[in-house]
């Protein structure tokens, strides 16, 4: 597929919002666009999840508006929409995480196929990408998160989640956890690339534009 000038819609969380890198100019999407010479358009919420939670919070409301419930906020028109979330579905989620054949909110898989369905509503003909989580600190640990919630398995059990909704739609995937070689539990690749485990900084977001622009030219 040919990139430049390509509408480019990012939908995501804290990592789309630029944390963790040093300036807006090296937030993967925006390395992703010099690269390319795409037009990008990002909305990105820290602490957000493709799930609603269930009991929601009062101390961080932003963090409750979960991805789908953004769609009417992206610009009218895109080219390319790509989706890029569940690291904190395992870090803070409070929702099953359910099996392909959910078509509710109250799951991850359900979640994610609302969320894939109101995109098609909104962009018939655009191409729906989805990526998944890069690797992070305390990816294995499954009893309780960061809200002390059960979880209910370590974060590969998302990102099999969002292979297999990728697949059931046929779209595009961008498989950071087995592609992008970001892992923080290595230390030298950690001080490289995530000094704060969980967040790409300038270079890691470089390697995650880099990425995304290797599956979207392949199309």
């Amino acid at each position: 597929m040919e990139l430049k000038g390509k509408k480019v819609v990012f939908l995501g969380d804290s990592i789309t919002d630029g944390c963790g890198t040093s300036a807006e100019e090296f937030i993967y999407w925006n390395q992703f666009a010099k690269r390319t010479g795409a037009q990008v358009f990002a909305n990105g919420i820290g602490g957000s999840r493709i799930t609603p939670q269930r009991f929601p919070g009062t101390e961080r409301p932003w963090e409750e508006r979960y991805f789908a419930s953004r769609v009417e906020e992206l610009i009218p028109d895109a080219d390319i929409v790509v989706v890029f979330g569940g690291t904190n579905d395992f870090g803070t989620g409070d929702a099953a995480l359910g099996t392909i054949s959910d078509q509710t909110n109250d799951t991850f898989y359900g979640a994610c196929h609302l969320l894939v369905q109101k995109l098609y509503e909104k962009y018939p003909k655009a191409t729906v990408v989805l990526m998944t989580p890069l690797h992070r600190m305390s990816e294995d640990e499954v009893l309780y998160n960061e809200l002390g919630v059960r979880r209910v398995g370590p974060l590969r059990v998302y990102v099999q989640a969002l292979r297999e909704i990728a697949e059931f739609y046929g779209l595009p995937l961008v498989d950071l956890f087995a592609d992008c070689p970001i892992q923080p539990r290595v230390e030298s690749l950690r001080q490289m690339y995530m000094p704060d485990g969980l967040h790409p900084n300038d270079a890691g977001a470089g390697l995650v534009a880099e990425c995304l622009q290797r599956v979207l030219e392949a199309l």
